[in-house]
């Protein structure tokens, strides 16, 4: 029976041991990059009849309202509870850096998730009756914004991948299938037009009175909502997809999808760098042409707070792989997102490769029409020419007064005049 025991105890510090060495050799979470919508809001704007007008908003239009700053503050928490251990317990800004576009509701949705991402602890309270602490939050002005605020212009290739798309049998059928109710939209709103693309706004509207209790009018009837947000839907596909979506996805989302791709592909090979997150505080309209440029769009407007995640992992073999998950409600875990063409965990050279379709190399350029670059060169030419002909003419007229301006050498000077005088 000693025997036995003895044997026992040798065989569980064994499997311990290989327990030990596997779990030392798991694979390692190494960075994560977040691209999240703002929280819920105030409509952007009122229709022409709607008896809700600005001022009964606190903040007026376009603004975060506190449920809004509820769901961040509550992504925030599920955001800390999926890294446990993976980022430090309190904040330290060597590991994450946050940017937003410029916009209220973004900025405001970005700290409301911080504090529930970092709420302060130990001598990172600064006051004891407040269980927040400051975090940057980055961002630029929008008229300079080229990488998340969408769609990204001016560009007129993609103004022209737009055109193309109203001719397209899709947006045609639509609009004829939907002409009769838009003109129903247009005499109930006081609008004075509605089309496939503008259309959205009253869903939007109507979506935001009803989610704070204010009364709709009587034509908005269940069926009145749910075909403005099948349109609303529509609207969105337009702006990146229908027609030409791998062009538009190269003028728009694929500009998020190139630094994405470039900030995993810096932390992947530098393995001393500090940081482990970074996130963009968006909109629905980034995360759309994000996943447009992805493939991996589900035709349904990204709600609030929803976030795209991406996970770069370094396996025990020492290779890196991405993973992609999209959360679209609290209720439950984010779902897994694949890129077309490879597994859930992908390769990260492979994830590389099959995104570089979307990825311009020249955005300016691509931006061009054919005929707009011939004469931008034809442009371009003309100002050198134009640059070489003013400096040869300065030239010119430098040694031209150089030479009336020297002296012209020893000459006999009469003394006529002193005489007669």
């Amino acid at each position: 029976m000693a025997g036995s025991g003895g044997l026992d105890s040798v065989l569980r510090l064994l499997i311990g041991l290989l327990l030990a060495a596997h779990v030392s050799q798991a694979r390692q979470l190494r960075f994560v990059t977040l691209v999240y919508r703002h929280g819920d809001r105030s409509p952007v704007r009122a229709y022409p009849k709607d008896p809700h007008q600005e001022s009964a908003w606190p903040q007026g239009f376009g603004q975060l309202t506190q449920i809004g700053m509820k769901q961040h503050w509550e992504l925030g928490q599920a955001l800390r509870a999926r890294y446990k251990g993976f980022l430090n317990e309190t904040y330290n800004r060597h590991e994450i850096y946050v940017r937003s576009t410029d916009v209220d509701r973004t900025l405001m949705s970005a700290e409301a998730n911080l504090a529930g991402l970092y709420p302060p602890d130990g001598i990172q309270v600064f006051n004891p009756n407040i269980t927040w602490q400051p975090i940057p939050v980055h961002t630029v002005p929008e008229s300079e914004d080229q990488l998340l605020k969408f769609p990204i212009l001016p560009c007129p290739k993609y103004l022209k991948l737009q055109e193309d798309t109203r001719h397209s049998p899709e947006y045609v059928n639509k609009t004829r299938d939907n002409l009769d109710f838009m003109k129903m939209v247009v005499n109930e709103t006081g609008l004075s037009t509605c089309t496939l693309e503008s259309v959205w706004t009253i869903s939007d509207i109507l979506f935001c009175e009803s989610r704070h209790n204010l009364s709709l009018p009587a034509w908005a009837t269940p069926e009145v909502l749910a075909r403005l947000i099948d349109l609303k839907d529509f609207s969105f596909r337009f702006l990146f997809g229908i027609t030409g979506q791998e062009q538009k996805a190269r003028l728009q989302g694929g500009v998020l999808v190139g630094q994405i791709l470039k900030n995993i592909t810096e932390a992947a090979h530098n393995a001393s760098s500090d940081l482990k997150l970074i996130a963009y505080s968006t909109h629905d309209t980034t995360l759309g042409a994000l996943q447009m440029a992805l493939d991996v769009y589900n035709g349904k407007q990204a709600p609030y707070a929803s976030c795209h995640i991406f996970e770069l992992y370094q396996e025990n073999s020492g290779n890196f792989t991405v993973e992609m998950y999209f959360r679209n409600d609290s209720s439950r875990a984010p779902y897994p997102l694949t890129l077309p063409g490879c597994d859930h965990s992908c390769p990260l050279e492979h994830f590389q490769s099959l995104l570089q379709r979307v990825i311009a190399e020249d955005w300016r350029k691509e931006c061009q029409l054919p005929g707009q670059n011939k004469d931008t060169e034809v442009i371009v030419g003309l100002v050198i020419c134009g640059c070489i002909l003013f400096l040869l003419i300065v030239l010119m007229l430098t040694v031209l007064f150089r030479q009336k301006s020297q002296p012209v050498g020893y000459q006999h000077v009469s003394d006529l005049g002193e005489e007669h005088s």
